[in-house]
């Protein structure tokens, strides 16, 4: 009977703690984005990454992910997108920001980082998606490391799409989809409360 009343007390509790995770989880900011392989759902973690997650917001609010590329894809590392246009041609965008690399996230499997220059404060609108685990890629005593600030929560497989195409290169930049992998929209998920 004291082994039976542990199992539900446990179950109870187990129930309860997921409730909470799960509403936590609703909370957060989600952006749904449509590329020309296919869509994804991104969950944004704002009390980890604030700034960053204020960043991405404002350049989704302001459409200005629409029409971009990924122009990176490094199949078994990373694709990076949100700063060129179909020619190839850079956006301009808003100032950098600070780095919140720092904040416990890791770079793993399907998670959003800013993308930035060897200086560790200058992620603007550029961002990768992790295709694998990289720790190399996270905060540590002896890198800055990158800032996690979200992750694909649907659509993992547009990713994977996105991995397997073929690239070249143009100008000086390698890596590039031979074809472009358009973003056509980034939006803000509809609240469903």
């Amino acid at each position: 009977m004291f082994t039976k009343f542990l199992l539900l007390a446990g179950l109870c509790l187990a129930l309860t703690l997921g409730c909470v995770t799960n509403t936590k989880a609703a909370d957060n900011p989600r952006v749904v984005m449509e590329t020309s392989l296919g869509t994804m759902v991104i969950e944004l973690y704002p009390e980890k990454a604030p700034v960053t997650v204020k960043n991405f917001l404002n350049y989704v609010d302001a459409g200005f992910y629409d029409g971009t590329i990924f122009h990176r894809v490094i199949p078994g590392f990373v694709i990076q997108g949100g700063g060129f246009d179909a020619k190839m041609e850079k956006k301009s965008n808003n100032p950098p920001i600070k780095n919140e690399a720092a904040n416990g996230l890791r770079n793993l499997r399907a998670t959003l980082s800013m993308a930035r220059t060897s200086d560790i404060n200058s992620a603007t609108s550029q961002f990768f998606i992790n295709l694998k685990n990289n720790s190399n890629l996270d905060h540590n005593s002896n890198s800055f490391g990158y800032a996690v600030f979200a992750k694909v929560v649907k659509g993992v497989g547009t990713i994977d799409k996105i991995a397997a195409v073929k690239t070249t290169t143009k100008g000086h930049y390698r890596d590039v989809p031979a074809e472009p992998v358009l973003i056509i929209s980034a939006k803000r998920e509809e609240s469903k409360k």
